[in-house]
């Protein structure tokens, strides 16, 4: 079982910088005893990369103008604190999706660069299916749109068995068994589920058992 992204507490203790919901130093790593932070990251990056993360990672359609209003403010003061960063995003974002905070979809676009997380996930992944019995199961819990993408891809790519050209004389019997099978559809948090876990809302479950 795979539960990607952070975790609650994560995102409720303020020194972590997770988020904009408290002021804290803005660091977001998963493991604080290396690498850079996202403040230092932000500070010293140039505005084509800091546009590129934010657009890539975060899917914000005014990662150009974030970008920009980032590289003007760290010229008057660094970023340190996840307050700074969410004034100065939420300046630059024009419009908000209903219920949304400006800075989410950048604050998400940091948190998977500077933790490395959708690289981190393509190496998992087949090392979880590799450690998979016949008839073990792989579940996948990812929380946006470009986890999802990937953990789909993923099943999609290892469920299907290998394609021969037309006219091989071979009997499908015979060819080599695909490595997992998908098992059902996508499952999303149900009303009450997200009624009594708001953060479940954006939860997608993914299901795979190895062949037998």
């Amino acid at each position: 079982m795979l539960d990607l992204g952070v975790s609650s507490p994560q995102l409720d203790e303020p020194q972590r910088g997770f988020s904009f919901a408290k002021d804290g130093p803005l660091d977001m790593r998963m493991d604080t005893s290396r690498g850079q932070t996202a403040a230092q990251w932000l500070n010293r990056a140039d505005e084509e990369e800091i546009r590129e993360v934010i657009r890539e990672h975060g899917e914000e359609r005014f990662a150009k103008a974030v970008a920009a209003a980032i590289v003007d403010a760290r010229g008057r003061e660094p970023f340190r604190t996840t307050r700074q960063l969410a004034e100065v995003v939420g300046r630059a974002v024009r419009t908000r999706e209903p219920g949304q905070h400006p800075a989410t979809r950048t604050f998400q676009a940091l948190r998977i660069h500077v933790n490395q997380e959708l690289e981190e996930l393509e190496m998992t992944l087949p090392q979880a299916a590799a450690l998979l019995e016949p008839g073990g199961r792989l579940a996948v819990i990812s929380f946006h749109s470009l986890e999802d993408r990937i953990v789909k891809r993923f099943i999609r790519d290892r469920s299907t068995a290998d394609k021969l050209p037309r006219g091989v004389p071979v009997r499908a019997r015979d060819l080599p068994k695909p490595e997992l099978v998908a098992i059902g559809r996508a499952i999303k948090a149900s009303d009450e589920e997200i009624r009594r876990n708001p953060r479940a809302r954006s939860a997608v479950l993914r299901v795979a058992e190895k062949s037998l």
